[in-house]
């Protein structure tokens, strides 16, 4: 229970790592808000903690509009009175070269993967601050270091979250908060699929990227939750400004 009394907002919590992220920081303790935009999944996420022992709530909203963003944070405080963790995961692909990926696209590629992250840090870190600091934790990507056939959106997106996150951790070490930024490879959730049908062989490219990492195998959303759990928690509290790669080895 190394989250207990503690409460932790997670965005794009509905499914795949955000649910696992979600669902790990409720059975160590916290009072987790699940956030998303499909309702069904987010009370999903919802009943499996509640049945699991945990507290949450779902909060509907779109990371990438920040008056949305802005009541997520208020409703949170209004639920649990504080916000101690936040997670922000929310993310999408935005697949297409950059000659032709619709303008619509990739502004809502950099709007969700970016602004959205931004958003979510300008208005829970005035909370933060008030419950006497803790932690963020960004869920970035190995695409802040390295590039993909027809992802330039996605990878400048997250590629612009390690250098936030640092600056973050420069400017609010004073209060007590530490950020840091997660950077998962190859991880088995519906979205490396979506990934993969830039490449000719989607199904091929999936296996070689299973085959590239150092333990030849996909990750799970739950060996990026337990990462997430340990920069979340005192158990890394002397870590600040980092992008930890959790990601098979596959950048090696």
């Amino acid at each position: 229970m190394i989250l207990k009394n503690k409460v932790a907002l997670v965005s794009g919590a509905t499914s795949g790592m955000g649910k696992a992220i979600a669902l790990l920081f409720a059975s160590e303790g916290a009072r987790v808000v699940v956030n998303g935009r499909d309702e069904a999944r987010g009370a999903e996420t919802v009943d499996a903690i509640q049945k699991n022992g945990g507290e949450a709530r779902f909060v509907r909203a779109d990371v990438s509009q920040a008056d949305q963003v802005e009541a997520l944070v208020a409703e949170t405080i209004g639920a649990f009175g504080t916000i101690d963790i936040l997670v922000p995961n929310s993310g999408v692909l935005g697949l297409g070269s950059a000659t032709e990926v619709p303008l619509e696209t990739w502004d809502q590629t950099i709007g969700t993967n970016l602004n959205g992250v931004f958003y979510l840090c300008r208005y829970a870190i005035p909370h933060i601050v008030n419950a006497g600091g803790g932690s963020i934790v960004i869920n970035a990507s190995i695409a802040a270091f390295k590039s993909f056939p027809n992802h330039p959106a996605y990878c400048a997106s997250k590629g612009a979250l390690v250098p936030l996150a640092k600056n973050l951790a420069i400017d609010y070490a004073s209060q007590n908060i530490r950020v840091n930024c997660l950077c998962p490879g190859p991880v088995d959730t519906p979205m490396i699929w979506e990934s993969a049908d830039a490449f000719p062989n989607p199904e091929e490219a999936v296996q070689n990227a299973s085959e590239n990492t150092l333990l030849k195998r996909l990750g799970t959303p739950e060996d990026v939750a337990r990462a997430a759990l340990f920069l979340a928690s005192d158990q890394s509290a002397w870590i600040t400004g980092a992008a930890l790669p959790v990601d098979g080895g596959i950048m090696a």
